[in-house]
């Protein structure tokens, strides 16, 4: 920090510093520090400001609510500012708060006291009861317009229920991930070997400037709506306002009291210290407010929070315990992550023994040894980590920890691709829980589902050499399973018939199971409605794959890199054998005129009004043919956005007539 003795500049760093925290936080969804850090740095800075105005910055954050506002969305701006709460983290300033108060309005107050849940605060505007408007808080004045992506959120409705609402009114909210919703997308994410989110707080953020509606809805984001505005309020008490819109259909969390004076209040906060973890959502504190709107508005506010509200935050619960050894685990793609184990300490309601430290640059930025002290947290209150190191009982003899050069499994020699932090082993038919992951992968419910496949069966065939790959799976026979440990043969019918009948899932979660790295779920569906067969897809470019919603850069190098192996060619052809269905089912389209009759078309690039898939259909449906390259016999290149220029100056060199999406819809019209 700078010079304690030259506040201008120390108030120059400050300011630096919060600015750059808060582009992070809002629009990077990364958190450098903790809630208290953050706070801490921005009192100083509210501090200095104070005493030395003349040095205060025009751009300084002490005058902003927090975030900058995305280029993505369309910019709204809120009809009612939505500001932010001062927080703090004492008893005696939240007795110093209830002084203020009481000396402006009288000792006769009432507060209500709710959960701070830890999402993404959320404005959703109603004209006579319909959803118009869902915006983010942005910097406070201005938002981005999320409205599509809201409308997935099952917590909000798209029409208040009742009639006795105002015309227009406005409900804030808190848009959350459940955890368990946050462990299954970190599950998937590990699966496609993507970096994991920190917390539940980052993903939905992230979640809520996706481009895709469709992906958000599949995040099963949540919402808890804890306040309304409207020019005319219809009563006298917050406490109201909350009951009436859960009468209106909105989610309000029952975890919500009203409270007599500040005991009341100090109490309820005592009590939820340890009843938050368990609920199934993140919390970080407690909002206290006066419960009298006119009281509310007696007390008015600040440029930037009500001084009828305030936030309790509890600090991040950490313990101190000591680092006994490092495992090094190996995951589906080979990747290689190290986990600490730890002394057994009690942290946020359960024993850790173990923390993830993600992967070799961790453990230098740390500087972590065996047998140190660390000081470990639950990032959202779910995964442990090791936020540091007690350098003081640092015993004198301790090493650094060296990273392996090899595989802890198959003792491959570990690679590590340019611009990644993760290690890998590049033995990728050799290393049995590479092996054997992709196999319980491949057998998942959300892959193949072959239920009655299980990990303990999975392990017996790999160990008896009857399965060295997914493929070996269909060839598995009767005579194989019956003699393993536990099974019968009813058991080892059930294994064939579930086998059997996973020769009917569906083309996409076919891609899925497949375990292409960094395509998931999600991916492998664009993949199957733009690229509609396996052949389509191992002959794609690069540009026509990043052309592909969801896609970018480092996924389409995956596919590309993954067709380019003889190993997984022959796999396909052997799946393919097996009848493991290669092409999607989609039903042909209504023939509704012959005016393209004779004609055929190369669909490339992404385009406004329409999916790819949607302009095949449109292409059939009118009679012309879809093909998937461009020859002397091409009639036209339908050209969307984005469209790889290789493409586009072949069909320029062989004059191949080419059509924006108007002029295409234009023939058609």
């Amino acid at each position: 920090m700078a010079n304690t003795q030259d506040p201008a500049l120390e108030i120059q760093e400050l300011t630096q510093k919060i600015n750059h925290l808060n582009y992070q936080y809002y629009q990077n969804s990364i958190s450098e520090v903790s809630d208290f850090e953050f706070d801490q740095l921005l009192k100083r800075l509210e501090e200095l400001e104070e005493r030395f105005p003349e040095y205060k910055l025009p751009h300084s954050p002490t005058q902003r609510v927090g975030g900058t506002i995305t280029k993505t969305f369309e910019t709204v701006y809120h009809r009612w500012p939505m500001l932010s709460l001062s927080n703090t983290y004492s008893e005696d300033e939240l007795r110093e708060f209830d002084k203020r108060v009481r000396k402006a309005i009288g000792d006769d107050v009432e507060y209500v006291c709710e959960q701070k849940f830890d999402g993404v605060a959320i404005s959703l505007t109603y004209e006579n009861g319909r959803l118009v408007q869902g915006a983010t808080r942005g910097d406070g004045t201005r938002g981005d317009n999320i409205t599509a992506n809201v409308r997935t959120i099952r917590d909000i409705p798209l029409q208040a229920h009742g009639k006795d609402y105002p015309e227009l009114f406005e409900v804030r909210g808190e848009v959350f991930m459940p955890f368990q919703v946050f462990q299954q997308l970190n599950a998937e994410r590990e699966e496609t070997g993507e970096q994991l989110l920190a917390n539940p707080r980052n993903a939905t953020s992230g979640t809520l400037k996706l481009q895709d509606s469709s992906v958000v809805a599949s995040r099963k984001l949540g919402c808890f709506s804890y306040g309304m505005l409207a020019n005319n309020l219809p009563f006298d008490t917050h406490s109201e306002s909350l009951q009436a819109i859960q009468k209106w259909g909105f989610k309000v969390s029952d975890t919500w009291r009203k409270c007599n004076g500040i005991e009341d209040v100090l109490a309820y906060i005592n009590e939820w210290e340890k009843r938050r973890f368990e609920l199934p959502i993140a919390t970080d504190g407690v909002v206290v407010k006066v419960n009298s709107y006119a009281l509310q508005e007696e007390l008015g506010y600040t440029a930037k929070s009500p001084r009828w509200a305030i936030a309790y935050k509890y600090a991040a619960e950490n313990s101190a315990t000591r680092l006994l050894g490092m495992q090094y685990q190996v995951g589906r793609t080979g990747a290689v992550t190290p986990v600490a184990l730890l002394e057994p300490v009690q942290l946020a309601g359960t024993v850790v023994k173990r923390a993830s430290v993600h992967n070799a640059n961790e453990i230098q930025r740390l500087d972590l040894r065996l047998g140190d002290t660390v000081f470990v947290e639950k990032g959202g209150e779910i995964i442990p980590k090791i936020t540091g190191v007690d350098f003081a009982q640092r015993p004198a003899d301790s090493q650094p920890i060296l990273y392996p050069t090899h595989c802890p499994a198959c003792d491959s020699e570990l690679v590590r691709a340019e611009g990644e932090a993760q290690f890998y082993c590049p033995n990728e038919k050799g290393c049995e829980p590479q092996i054997l992951a992709k196999l319980e992968h491949f057998i998942s419910r959300k892959a193949m589902n072959v239920d009655e496949l299980g990990p303990r069966t999975l392990e017996q065939l790999y160990r008896a050499g009857y399965v060295r790959n997914v493929a070996d799976l269909y060839d598995i026979t009767f005579e194989q399973l019956v003699p393993l440990e536990r099974m019968g043969e009813k058991s080892a019918n059930n294994i064939l018939n579930s086998l059997q009948k996973s020769k009917e899932t569906p083309y996409d979660r076919v891609l899925f199971a497949l375990g292409i790295r960094f395509v998931g779920s999600t991916v492998a569906k664009k993949i199957a409605e733009e690229l509609p067969d396996l052949e389509a897809l191992r002959g794609a470019t690069y540009e026509e794959l990043i052309a592909i919603n969801e896609i970018g850069d480092r996924i389409a190098h995956s596919i590309l890199s993954y067709f380019q192996e003889p190993d997984h060619i022959e796999l396909l052809e052997r799946l393919k054998a097996a009848g493991l269905k290669f092409k999607s089912e989609r039903t042909a389209p209504d023939i509704q005129s012959d005016r393209l009759e004779g004609s055929t078309f190369v669909i490339s690039g992404v385009f406004e009004s329409v999916s790819r898939e949607e302009l095949q259909q449109l292409i059939i449906s009118h009679g012309g043919k879809v093909v998937s390259s461009i020859s002397k016999k091409l009639s036209y290149l339908v050209a969307g956005d984005k469209m790889g220029p290789s493409k586009l100056e072949k069909a320029e060199k062989l004059g191949i007539k080419i059509l924006s999406e108007e002029e295409f819809l234009g023939m058609i019209r």
